[in-house]
């Protein structure tokens, strides 16, 4: 039985935090970590493709090169920083969210230690690079969120932004001009792998986020019975 401090705790998280969906609990934390540690090793690819990457990775790029230290803790020092403008827009994080703070920036540092530089030379081992990372990053993508705790940081606060009235494809487009314009200040890679990653990552998630949704016991239920009734 749970003591009352326990309870206590619990009561506060459940403020704090979004409710964990009770079904298939612990096959949806393994989810979430596979698809956060792929997120993680699909932007290194790109990094390492040296063709540029997506907005967020430009300003984690630009900032490594302007102030030192590794990408990927740059990664968690931003998503640390835009975590806590969820606060004014009355946003809660998840447990997803938490993780993928952490998670995705231990895994570029992690796969940029394995995969060396210079790994895009010649020209054709930079487009796989790039390819294979944009890829990897949609599969990623639609892992993570199928999980369902919660959305990454970053795209938390596009929501957040558009619940306040902003248009949320107006939220989005904004805030990741300005975080590119800024990553591409301190030195970070714009190129033609952000404009290929900005045309494809849309069309690619469309499909992958449905692929690997883990459905509720409910949801799984309204889809048998017109299944059932068909088969009959």
């Amino acid at each position: 039985m749970p003591t009352s401090r326990q309870r206590a705790l619990g009561r506060a998280a459940s403020r704090v935090l979004l409710p964990v969906v009770p079904d298939r609990r612990p096959l949806r934390v393994l989810v979430l970590a596979v698809g956060l540690a792929a997120y993680g090793a699909s932007i290194a690819l790109m990094l390492r493709s040296d063709l540029g990457v997506m907005p967020w990775s430009v300003l984690d790029q630009g900032l490594s090169r302007t102030f030192g230290g590794q990408v990927g803790t740059w990664s968690i020092l931003t998503g640390v920083v835009v975590l806590l403008c969820w606060v004014p827009l009355r946003q809660r994080p998840g447990v997803g969210t938490l993780a993928n703070v952490v998670l995705v920036g231990l895994s570029i540092n992690a796969t940029l230690a394995v995969v060396p530089a210079g790994a895009g030379e010649p020209a054709a081992a930079a487009w796989a690079l790039l390819l294979a990372g944009v890829v990897l990053n949609a599969l990623a993508t639609g892992v993570y969120v199928g999980a369902g705790l919660g959305p990454g940081p970053r795209d938390g606060l596009s929501i957040g932004l558009a619940a306040k009235g902003l248009p949320l494809r107006v939220a989005r487009t904004g805030v990741e001009l300005l975080v590119l314009g800024v990553g591409f200040a301190l030195g970070g890679t714009v190129g033609w792998g952000t404009l290929v990653y900005a045309l494809a990552i849309g069309p690619l998630v469309h499909r992958t986020i449905p692929a690997f949704r883990l459905r509720t016991p409910a949801e799984r239920a309204a889809s048998a019975g017109p299944a059932a009734a068909a088969a009959r």
